[in-house]
């Protein structure tokens, strides 16, 4: 019976999850949704940077500190490992759903375009990060990733195993082609407000600051092979020489989220 429990578990967990992405396209794009992240004020801006500060700042703790492993093995003393990561994948919608609900415009505009073309391409744009996103779940597992695979694994009774190290498609050209959609997606706007850009700013900085934690932990999980692949294929942005990162033998890249 706890083996069913669990499976429905880490279903409404992703069904959440997947809710909450599709509202955040519409939410961060400005279109399709009853609240986006642009607006007539309705605090004053002190209490309006407060308030995003402070829900962007909640959602960055949780979203990093749980996805370390020292935390992992204190939590799962708590919560049964099987269902660690969609109990993960829960509260980060929960924290995501918060910020968007507590969400306060602030006005003002940074850069805006009225040309057709130019708001056309940054369309294509910001829904071509989000596609990264989701393409580079798939490419190391969706499905591990969200937790289904974990609970699905625990129905059939059979041992949760690691992902092996491999380098697929856009981990090629980039160690983080996840972010990488995230930045592309933040940035791509015909109007920059200063609520998108406080938005913009801190969600990138976070990612960087993930970034090394992230790194780190990899490095410590897979020692030499990702200090390999670290050395040939460039963080975040494509540029300059690459060798051939698909002959690193072994295990499977993993974003640590």
């Amino acid at each position: 019976m706890k083996k069913y429990l669990f499976l429905l578990y880490g279903v409404v967990a992703y069904l959440l999850f997947f809710g909450t992405i599709l509202y955040a396209i519409g939410f961060v794009g400005n279109f399709f949704v009853p609240k986006t992240i642009d607006g007539a004020p309705q605090v004053p801006l002190w209490q309006a940077i407060l308030t995003n500060t402070a829900f962007l700042l909640l959602f960055a703790v949780q979203h990093s500190v749980m996805a370390r492993p020292a935390f992992k093995r204190w939590w799962t003393k708590f919560v049964p490992e099987q269902i660690e990561r969609s109990t993960y994948v829960l509260l980060s919608s929960l924290l995501m759903i918060g910020l968007m609900v507590m969400w306060q415009p602030m006005g003002g505009v940074i850069w805006s375009t009225d040309n057709t073309l130019v708001t056309s391409i940054l369309c294509v744009t910001y829904l071509t990060g989000w596609a990264m996103v989701f393409l580079s779940t798939f490419l190391i597992n969706h499905f591990d990733l969200f937790g289904l695979r974990q609970v699905w694994l625990n129905l059939q009774g059979k041992p949760y195993t690691h992902l092996k190290f491999t380098v697929p498609f856009l981990y090629k050209y980039v160690r983080h082609p996840l972010y990488l959609g995230f930045v592309i997606a933040f940035w791509s706007t015909p109007v920059m407000t200063v609520t998108h850009l406080l938005f913009a700013l801190a969600t990138t900085g976070y990612i960087l600051v993930a970034i090394q934690f992230e790194e780190r932990d990899l490095i410590t999980h897979f020692g030499q092979y990702y200090r390999e692949y670290r050395e040939r294929v460039p963080m975040l942005f494509p540029f300059g020489s690459r060798r051939q990162s698909d002959k690193i033998p072994g295990y499977q890249v993993s974003e640590q989220k």
